[in-house]
């Protein structure tokens, strides 16, 4: 009865089955393993010696634990259910980090596991929150590989793979369900691997247009293309220890806007626009509030700062730069993505406020943000009208309307219920980062930081000290729900349920 209700509409049947989900699992890693090849190609380039051994102490073991399960249950194929793709993507994401630390922990720059299991997470899953207090002294290959696990990371490991998983026999859409963002998976096209190529194409092509244009901007190829994987992912790593203030270039951080705006917006969307749809986008719920949010924030922002007159004492505010800089940080707040070009802690208190209440709302479902998602801040907005209107009216039947259409009541629990969840892991993890001795305010910040895959927070500007000095176990827990945001938590905690242990 253990290996009961798995896979398929009858579930998971025993070992044969079993070696299904290995033949896949070992299928992912194998291909993360592989890219590593990259940086190895690039410590080769700039003769670093030390960094092509720990390449190679990952890579050639890795591909002596992955091939061998591939090999031996080639001729395994699963048909996935829900249950199963929760907990393929899991095991996925689990194993992904584990694989990413070792470069970390063999090169010597984080010399504690924790320390670089973290980091590995941090970037995988597009959280950004690092532990290394000096990037600019790192190697120049574990630096691009650190930048890799956000790009790998952000549009996700297994949409990626779906493209072609069909090449093992299986069927994807459980897998992106599993993975992605938001209340509703919606296919772009009728095949989950057609939808899973376009989203890469336009994550691909975002990269290559952001790389391009920030080399323009007087970046080198190295630091444009290290940010455009930062930005497209929306995580935040950066190879310079201020960031992207370290350019002071305006037109590289309009550069970063753009991107960041387009990496926060819903990809469907996107690919509507490309298809000149452009009704579909101008009438949709959740894009007319991303919009509004932008608007809004950064408008409050500018305006503060603007009226302030300065950003740090004795230094004069234009109104542009109070326009960027205010924009810049909503927006990165907004998208989860992290970045900064100012200290937006010695900002006055009403913009700080304004950021504060930004990370509790995150970017559009189907996009690379973390957060809550506007979408389901949205259909709560919608369901609290009705529930005033109901008071007026109680024998009336109201129904919200979302994209001119009329949504279903079960979505609404949903939101809901995620909404409840996220709430509460967060005042969990407030309460135990407490008990590792930290003050309340850094609590909640790095609790919504790691949550809401943000890496950026208010009262301090870099967490790295703080984070070091935790101990293990709140490192760790920092880890889970890094990983529990980035997969929706449902993901996660249903594996923890009753239903999936008898399914």
């Amino acid at each position: 009865m253990k290996d009961k209700h798995l896979f398929s509409p009858s579930g998971l049947r025993g070992r044969r089955d079993s070696g299904g989900l290995l033949r896949i699992l070992a299928f992912l890693l194998a291909f993360v393993t592989l890219t590593m090849l990259i940086p190895l190609a690039m410590a080769a380039l700039y003769q670093e010696r030390e960094m092509i051994r720990v390449f190679g102490l990952t890579i050639i073991p890795a591909l002596l634990i992955t091939l061998p399960a591939l090999v031996g249950y080639r001729k395994q194929k699963a048909q996935f259910s829900v249950s199963g793709g929760f907990l393929l993507v899991c095991l996925a994401w689990v194993f992904t980090c584990l694989l990413g630390t070792f470069p970390y922990y063999l090169s010597g720059v984080l010399p504690r596991f924790i320390d670089a299991f973290f980091e590995s997470v941090s970037g995988f899953s597009t959280t950004g929150a690092t532990i290394i207090a000096d990037v600019e002294s790192m190697p120049r290959s574990l630096l691009f590989w650190r930048a890799m696990t956000h790009w790998l990371g952000g549009m996700g490991i297994v949409v990626l793979t779906v493209a072609i998983l069909p090449l093992l026999g299986v069927t994807g859409f459980q897998l992106v369900k599993a993975e992605t963002t938001g209340p509703e998976s919606d296919k772009i096209a009728p095949r989950i691997t057609t939808t899973a190529k376009i989203l890469w194409f336009l994550y691909m092509g975002l990269t290559v247009l952001q790389a391009m244009l920030l080399m323009i901007c007087g970046m080198d190829w190295f630091d444009a293309v290290y940010h455009a994987f930062s930005t497209i992912a929306t995580g935040g790593f950066s190879s310079r220890n201020t960031s992207i203030a370290a350019w002071n270039s305006p037109w590289i951080d309009w550069v970063c806007i753009v991107f960041m705006i387009l990496a926060g917006f819903n990809f469907n969307l996107l690919w509507q626009l490309l298809r000149g749809k452009y009704r579909d986008v101008l009438y949709n719920s959740e894009a007319r509030a991303y919009a509004l949010v932008i608007l809004v924030g950064a408008g409050i922002c500018a305006f503060t700062l603007y009226s302030s007159g300065n950003t740090v004492p004795g230094e004069p505010l234009s109104l542009e730069l109070s326009i960027r800089q205010g924009l810049f940080q909503s927006v990165s707040f907004l998208s989860s993505t992290g970045f900064g070009i100012a200290d937006h802690t010695l900002w006055p208190p009403l913009a700080q406020v304004v950021l504060f209440l930004i990370m509790f709302t995150g970017g559009c479902s189907g996009s690379t943000a973390g957060g809550i998602k506007l979408i389901r801040h949205v259909i709560l907005f919608k369901q609290m009208g009705n529930e005033m209107k109901k008071l007026l009216n109680p024998r009336g039947v109201f129904s919200i309307r979302f994209n001119g259409k009329v949504g279903r009541r079960n979505v609404v629990y949903g939101v809901a219920g995620f909404v409840f969840l996220y709430m509460a892991l967060v005042f969990t993890s407030v309460l135990f980062l407490c008990a590792a001795d930290l003050d309340i305010f850094t609590s909640i910040n790095l609790a919504l930081q790691a949550q809401g895959n943000i890496g950026l927070g208010l009262g301090q500007s870099n967490f790295c000290a703080v984070v070091y000095g935790l101990p293990a176990a709140a490192k760790g827990w920092l880890c889970f729900i890094m990983i529990a945001g980035r997969l929706e938590l449902w993901t996660v905690f249903a594996l923890f349920s009753r239903i999936f242990r008898r399914r």
